[in-house]
């Protein structure tokens, strides 16, 4: 048995995880499968060798003979590890992506074949038996296509070997791939840590993926059900609209947009000639913003940031007075912010009496959800409310038939 694998290192394996997963959680989940597939192969009792690209670690059970991979593709790699393994007897090699393999899936009989091959859903395959090392049964073929398995059989057939055929299986690529594992085959390593990461993303990394267009990201109460206002990502990333507008033509500069998102805000006053600058705390958004030609800084509004108390505008749009789940203390920070005289524009709630505090969480069209992040969901009453906490005073209350603002003035 030869199991040809890569170590799981962080960036170097399973990148197309990382569409939902970070670098480190996607080896993570590499090393999991990894574990069951060396798991499955020890049962078989065969003699036991790992063609291995890079060091092996405490994963690497002791009896397994490591083999360094060499050649350039992956043609010339199973070539030589089919060579450097051969004792005189067949040979089967899996790779690491099918962690579901089971070991009596393994233990065939090749009766009177030449070769064995095990397709997987995706084109590839994932596993190749030989009686014997034979290069021209591997180099050329094309690998990493939707049509390998194909041309691999192709060619087995075609140096006139008889070829044995394995059930097909599913290649552990994709967060779908992972999901599909967890939930026909939860008893395996890979597929508990599926589930655990599932539940316990950071809601930023969600955030960046969905503005980054990797993952689809819906916001939710805890109870389940959907923020609108928190999910609509499509409109964020579109340039400014009529109410944003309107919004901004109240403004006084210079502007600051807390939680500036993909920087249509902030672009749009930009255009204008009105100074602005955007903050955020997700890389992603201030990548987006700065693409735009505006400016954007990569910081919690908490934290020290330019022009405290000299800006003429400070601005949460889409909701944004919820950021960290306290709105009396946000619009403290906003009034620290503004300049004397200075305004504060907030979107509220259409619902004048919302006062919703209850943390949201951030989930992805394939299920995964983030810890919970503290958030708030006011009305302009409520907010008004909280403003009296304040130095700032309400000074207009407008709305449009599915928006509603409050501007406040600092008075002191």
């Amino acid at each position: 048995m030869i199991v040809i694998a890569k170590e799981p290192v962080a960036g170097r394996v399973k990148t197309r995880l990382q569409t939902e997963f970070t670098a480190r959680e996607a080896a993570a989940l590499a090393r999991a499968s990894l574990v069951d597939t060396l798991s499955a192969v020890r049962a078989t009792g065969a003699r036991l060798v790992i063609a291995l690209e890079g060091t092996a670690g405490s994963w690497l059970p002791g009896e397994f003979e490591v083999v360094k991979q060499r050649g350039d593709g992956l043609d010339e790699r199973i070539a030589a590890a089919f060579e450097d393994a051969y004792d005189g007897t067949p040979m089967l090699l899996v790779g690491m992506d099918t962690p579901q393999l089971a070991p009596e899936l393994l233990s065939f009989e090749w009766n009177g074949y030449d070769a064995v091959l095990g397709l997987t859903e995706d084109g590839g395959f994932w596993c190749l038996g030989l009686r014997m090392p034979d290069p021209r049964a591997l180099l050329g073929v094309p690998m990493s296509t939707d049509h390998t398995g194909r041309d691999q059989l192709r060619r087995l057939r075609a140096l006139g070997l008889r070829v044995g055929m394995l059930p097909t299986l599913r290649d552990m690529d994709t967060p779908r791939d992972a999901a599909y594992l967890a939930a026909e085959f939860p008893g395996l390593r890979v597929s508990r840590l599926f589930c655990r990461l599932q539940h316990s993303a950071h809601p930023g990394l969600l955030f960046d993926q969905a503005l980054g267009g990797t993952a689809r990201v819906v916001a939710t109460g805890i109870d389940g059900r959907t923020v609108p206002a928190l999910s609509e990502l499509e409109r964020w990333s579109a340039p400014a609209d009529e109410v944003d507008r309107l919004a901004l033509s109240r403004c006084e500069g210079p502007v600051l947009d807390i939680g500036c998102g993909p920087g249509r805000i902030v672009t749009a006053l930009a255009e204008r000639g009105i100074p602005a600058l955007g903050v955020d705390v997700s890389p992603q958004a201030v990548s987006l913003t700065t693409s735009r030609g505006a400016a954007a800084l990569h910081r919690p509004v908490q934290e020290p940031l330019p022009g405290e108390g000299r800006w003429g505008s400070v601005i949460l749009m889409d909701g944004n007075i919820g950021i960290g789940g306290d709105p009396a203390d946000l619009l403290r920070r906003c009034a620290e912010l503004v300049r004397p005289d200075g305004i504060v524009l907030v979107e509220v709630d259409p619902d004048d009496d919302l006062d919703d505090t209850t943390p949201i969480v951030l989930q992805t069209s394939t299920g995964r959800r983030s810890t919970p992040l503290p958030w708030a969901r006011v009305g302009a009453r409520t907010l008004i409310r909280h403003a009296r906490e304040t130095t700032l005073q309400p000074t207009e209350d407008w709305r449009t038939p599915h928006r509603a603002f409050l501007t406040l003035r600092r008075t002191a």
